[in-house]
């Protein structure tokens, strides 16, 4: 049985694009992006920007906006069990150019190695755009938020 990811969160000035894979088991049962509390997606934004952690949905989404920040996962759809993402079967593959051609993204984090394969692999025109940074999955035990911090600079 197919599972589906969230909607895009953007407005027409955010230049920056975060584009994770597939929204994990607690992600999708808080039904909003990176919703695993051990999950470093948040902190390490707040981090880089120096602000308070947003918790509530209404906040990570007032937080990303402030900052141009758009959120997506390149598979809106697919057969998964768990939350890993070698476990991503039949991924059907988000419509990022139909973001793109809304809002004037600049750049594009691919939060871990499959959202990175995944678009440039379906994106070959965009790629020029794309970065790929460490996943901030408690499930990646190299992830370096130096990283992100350049990236968001």
């Amino acid at each position: 049985m197919s599972k589906y990811g969230f909607e895009p969160i953007f407005d027409e000035n955010c230049n920056i694009l975060i584009l994770g894979s597939f929204p994990s088991v607690k992600s999708r049962a808080e039904r909003f992006y990176y919703g695993n509390k051990q999950n470093r997606f948040w902190k390490t934004l707040s981090s880089a920007f120096d602000e308070q952690l947003p918790i509530s949905i209404e906040e990570k989404i007032a937080f990303v906006l402030h900052h141009n920040i758009a959120l997506w996962d390149i598979v809106q759809s697919c057969e998964i069990e768990g939350s890993l993402d070698t476990a991503i079967k039949y991924p059907q593959i988000a419509d990022i150019q139909s973001l793109i051609n809304k809002a004037p993204i600049k750049q594009i984090i691919c939060n871990g190695k499959t959202a990175y394969s995944l678009f440039i692999k379906n994106f070959k025109n965009l790629s020029h755009l794309a970065l790929c940074l460490p996943s901030t999955s408690p499930a990646n035990t190299r992830f370096d938020e130096s990283l992100w911090f350049d990236a968001l600079q």
